[in-house]
């Protein structure tokens, strides 16, 4: 959620800086001001009553003991008494829609992020590795799955529907074994791992910016009003919601595998095909609270992190930082790891790693103090996928797959797989 002092004071420059994401803003801009000065006059008018209130209160025991009557005034306090309940009231209803046409506004974009209409003028920064060139008809992962009887969409049709998939015999001890190493080299850098909860309440979708905007995307729970996660981003941020941390503390660093579930409303026929576009899906998630003096660095190391454990793969990628058409709502840079695909014939996302600067932080509350003396600020949050499981099955199947229909096993894995091989 933006600031409201940095809409009030500077307006024309955050109409002009949304606009870069290829939207326009402009009324929810001017629907938050037009309330917002409602808001402050009448809580000026409400203070005014209520001082003249507290003036006359301490008057009354005064005239009682010189022996006047008070039933004017008496009459009169009870006049303001009423007005300021009801101005209050309304204060209250005007911050209420206040607070929801903010939830409606997207984060500003960040100086360094690039600007451009869409994903089209995003910017490589780097690539690690070198596609694979074969000698041999290379296959999909799903038609290498199905012909190694480890990936079963048809079965999941039946259970379920479309874009879910069951994982048989070594095509879900894969599965694991990515998630355990995922886990492992995390841990080892300094992340403490979470398992939360699959399913949260619409305080924490709101928190981290899935709600109201996105309520189309998730899935919600019947007579609760809980959702299914679509990414353990959303359980892990809301940990620390309504919190004042201490600053000794940061960054704090947390790892947290999860199954996510998204609706993906308005994809249809987008990668319809095997393991990228799922309704079902695993993921490790790296989640960060930060000082905001340290956050553009803090996220250059958690995209560094995420890459570790491709390179440990083996499996090359490229680096590229979204343009401000192509961000996501609540975030004010983003850079994309995009692993290679040979049946594609391209880069494909893997990970996305985002700076969210105070965003999330000033819907959900999270704040810390470097003394106690000190005012509490908002932490920064930043979040990235580390990395996406399903989309890594499809890569190391597409990538290690040889002539004879095998799939060889990254060295990383095989200690959690206890084969080399896939046949």
């Amino acid at each position: 959620m933006l600031d409201i002092k940095i809409i009030r004071e500077n307006p024309d420059k955050v109409k002009a800086a949304l606009k870069t994401r290829n939207a326009d803003y402009d009324s929810y801009i001017d629907e938050i001001l037009e309330i917002d000065e409602k808001r402050r006059k009448l809580s000026t008018e409400t203070d005014a009553l209520k001082a003249e209130q507290n003036k006359v209160t301490k008057q009354i025991p005064v005239m009682k003991k010189n022996g006047e009557n008070t039933d004017a005034v008496m009459a009169q306090m009870k006049e303001i008494s009423e007005k300021i309940k009801s101005d209050n009231a309304v204060i209250s209803e005007l911050e209420a829609k206040q607070r929801d046409a903010l939830l409606r506004v997207p984060n500003i974009p960040s100086e360094t992020t690039p600007v451009g209409k869409d994903d089209s003028e995003n910017v490589e920064i780097r690539k690690w590795g070198e596609p694979k060139k074969f000698d041999f008809e290379a296959l999909a992962h799903w038609d290498i799955g199905k012909n190694l009887g480890i990936l079963d969409p048809e079965t999941a049709a039946k259970v379920t529907g479309a874009r879910f998939h069951f994982y048989k015999g070594l095509g879900a001890r894969l599965e694991r074994a990515i998630i355990s190493y995922f886990l492992d080299t995390h841990t080892q850098n300094g992340y403490t791992e979470i398992l939360p909860p699959y399913m949260v309440n619409r305080a924490s979708m709101t928190g981290t910016g899935q709600l109201p905007k996105f309520e189309e995307d998730a899935f919600r729970v019947a007579n609760n009003d809980y959702f299914l996660i679509p990414t353990a981003e959303v359980p892990v941020t809301n940990m620390h919601r309504d919190e004042i941390l201490s600053g000794d503390r940061l960054p704090i660093k947390y790892c947290a595998y999860s199954a996510c579930f998204r609706a993906e409303a308005g994809s249809a026929g987008r990668d319809q095909r095997g393991l990228i576009r799922q309704h079902q899906f695993n993921k490790v998630e790296l989640v960060k609270f930060v000082d905001p003096a340290t956050s553009y660095d803090e996220l250059e190391k958690l995209t560094n992190d995420a890459e570790r454990v491709l390179q440990g793969l083996g499996l090359p990628y490229r680096v590229v930082a979204l343009s401000t058409g192509d961000i996501g709502f609540s975030s004010a840079k983003t850079y994309d790891i995009e692993v290679w695909m040979p049946s594609y014939n391209r880069y494909v996302e893997i990970s996305s790693c985002s700076n969210f600067e105070d965003y999330q932080a000033r819907r959900a509350g999270i704040r810390f103090k470097n003394s106690p003396k000190d005012k509490a600020q908002f932490v920064h949050t930043l979040n990235g996928s580390g990395v996406a499981v399903g989309r890594t099955v499809a890569a190391i199947l597409e990538n290690y797959q040889n002539a004879d229909g095998s799939v060889t096993v990254p060295e990383a894995l095989i200690p959690f797989m206890g084969t080399d091989v896939i046949k």
